[in-house]
């Protein structure tokens, strides 16, 4: 077994949350702020923490609270357009099945993470969970998955990263830990990794399972 530990990201990895996020962030720019962006303008929010995107967007910083809080009330308006992306549960189930330890390092936070994911039934696949409470410096940098390894007592030789974003990419590079990109919810096929999966059961093919 050449990974013990296989770590995803979350949103374009595991879930499809791609319109609720950005139609949300969408309104709640217009309501709260008056801007108005189109979505491929905001596609940059994709991947990264909240107050990230806001940054961004030249938000001042003291309006932070307010428009995150009225955007992760807004999500609730998109929840059914949220859903796991197809093959990921059997993928699951076969690598739990296989013995390998699963994780979780995500942008979300951990409020974020009950409400946008816990209520699937793939969350209870993952023993360790690093959300963005968890570490001062987010993705890109390598923190969150230098926690896990914290966590986990793993070492970055027998994990494998998941994710869609050069924001994941940038994070496995500094942590050096390998990376495979999830062909299916990324928006580049011109991220460097170390794999790259067109459908999630492709990763089976990969570790030999």
């Amino acid at each position: 077994m050449r990974y013990k530990h296989i770590v995803f990201d979350i949103d374009g990895t595991l879930i499809d949350t791609e319109y609720a996020v950005l139609h949300s962030l969408q309104d709640t720019l217009i309501a709260v702020t008056g801007i108005n962006k189109e979505i491929n303008e905001l596609t940059f929010a994709l991947g990264i923490p909240g107050k990230n995107a806001l940054k961004k967007l030249n938000i001042p910083e003291r309006s932070f609270s307010l428009i995150l809080e009225d955007w992760e009330r807004c999500m609730c308006k998109y929840s059914n357009t949220v859903c796991i992306f197809q093959g990921i549960s059997d993928l699951l189930e076969a690598l739990v099945q296989s013995g390998y330890e699963l994780g979780i390092v995500t942008s979300k936070t951990r409020e974020e993470f009950k409400q946008d994911f816990e209520s699937f039934d793939i969350s209870n696949c993952f023993t360790a969970i690093i959300c963005a409470d968890d570490t001062v410096e987010h993705k890109p940098e390598p923190d969150p998955l230098f926690k896990y390894m914290e966590v986990t007592n793993a070492s970055n030789n027998e994990m494998l990263y998941i994710g869609d974003s050069a924001y994941d990419r940038e994070c496995a590079k500094g942590a050096k830990v390998d990376f495979a990109l999830a062909g299916w919810g990324s928006h580049s096929r011109e991220i460097q990794a170390d794999y790259y999966l067109e459908k999630p059961d492709d990763l089976l093919s990969i570790l030999g399972d």
